[in-house]
């Protein structure tokens, strides 16, 4: 994979293109993307706590090392043969203010983040080798987020969603994926809600309740061999990395920033300035691998609503942040079903680094700016 030469911070904003478009070699110039607007300060680790239905119990993450050979069909990542290929669980996650701070990021091998309604963003968690005991609070459905919970082929976690999300796209794509939504299957399985905050905030699962009702409910245990998965790259020897770099994106709602740690070879997440805490163990969210998608944001009416429209299939631009470095490259989603596979220039496609990716989809035109080799 190329590098681009060292620069200084760099200020990127997607062109108003259509989302099945790109211009690759291009000089892309500063745009004006969204405002950010002030949120509730993110809480110290003891407040994070405080909120977990198990507060007690200590997450059991896949070994650092793992079984020799053996890899995570999601991330790459080394892992325990016995958790390396089970079935992916893709889980919709709030986040409005008073649904921070979540929990579940750091044993989550995939996380999106896309805008969702009133101008906030929605995350969607995608777990396999890592356990974690608690993730939430689980939300509704949209359109774009199904979309991309079938290219992993495997559970679906979320609570209800719109009209166009229960009555069109689940039941046209429901071959793609095992569906656990929360208003459907009661009794508790997979989920539960907690006191201390209201609803529709307080709903919760992990990855041990979410494996058993799956048995239940008759689903596979392994990950499918219909899934299509990426290409991933050792690491760079250290003494090539660079020392420093950061991506900062604008949003809307919530500036997220991602600070390069040479030593670890990945990216530390803050939230408006803030450190990343995880609400399950008070740890610092970090990602190995950070992809920013420009794509389309539009929005449909249904009574009461107005519902956020982007998209997530075709092709746009993209930056791809790996061990200090960006590729500037475009995504490309050929069919609704497909993966999302990034590209350079030349038509090649890049690969991960093992571990964590985060896929960070912006609006056409949202501001970027970062420092990286």
């Amino acid at each position: 994979m190329s590098s681009p030469s060292r620069r200084g911070p760099a200020t990127h904003a997607a062109y108003a293109l259509a989302a099945t478009t790109v211009l690759l070699g291009a000089v892309i110039v500063a745009g004006c993307g969204p405002s950010s607007a002030a949120t509730a300060p993110v809480a110290t680790a003891t407040a994070l706590l405080e909120i977990s239905p198990s507060p007690s119990a200590t997450p059991s993450l896949a070994s650092p090392s793992g079984t020799p050979g053996i890899y995570a069909d999601l991330d790459g990542a080394p892992a325990e043969e016995d958790v390396a290929h089970r079935l992916a669980l893709a889980i919709m996650i709030d986040d409005q203010p008073s649904a921070r701070p979540q929990a579940g990021f750091t044993a989550a091998s995939i996380v999106w983040q896309a805008p969702a309604d009133g101008g906030q963003t929605r995350y969607m968690m995608v777990f396999q080798e890592g356990e974690a005991v608690d993730i939430g609070p689980v939300r509704s459905a949209r359109p774009y987020f199904v979309r991309w919970a079938t290219e992993y082929r495997g559970v679906f976690g979320h609570y209800g969603g719109d009209n166009e999300t229960l009555h069109d796209v689940i039941p046209e794509l429901k071959s793609n994926f095992w569906d656990m939504d929360g208003l459907t299957y009661k009794g508790g399985c997979p989920y539960h809600r907690i006191s201390s905050r209201p609803m529709p905030h307080n709903a919760y699962t992990n990855t041990e309740s979410l494996y058993s009702c799956a048995a239940k409910l008759g689903y596979p245990d392994v990950f499918s061999p219909r899934a299509e998965t990426y290409t991933f790259a050792e690491d760079s020897p250290a003494s090539t990395l660079p020392s420093s770099g950061w991506i900062l994106i604008d949003q809307r709602s919530i500036d997220v920033r991602y600070d390069y740690d040479p030593a670890a070879n990945d990216y530390a997440r803050s939230l408006n300035g803030q450190p990343h805490l995880d609400a399950a163990n008070g740890q610092r969210v970090r990602a190995r691998n950070v992809v920013v998608l420009f794509q389309s944001l539009t929005s449909y009416t249904e009574p009461g609503h107005v519902r956020p429209v982007v998209g997530s299939v075709g092709s746009g631009q993209a930056l791809i942040f790996r061990e200090g470095r960006v590729v500037e490259g475009k995504w490309v989603k050929k069919t609704e079903t497909s993966l999302t596979r990034l590209y350079d220039a030349a038509g090649t496609e890049i690969p991960f680094v093992r571990g964590q990716i985060y896929m960070q989809v912006v609006p056409i035109g949202t501001k970027v700016t970062y420092e990286a080799d």
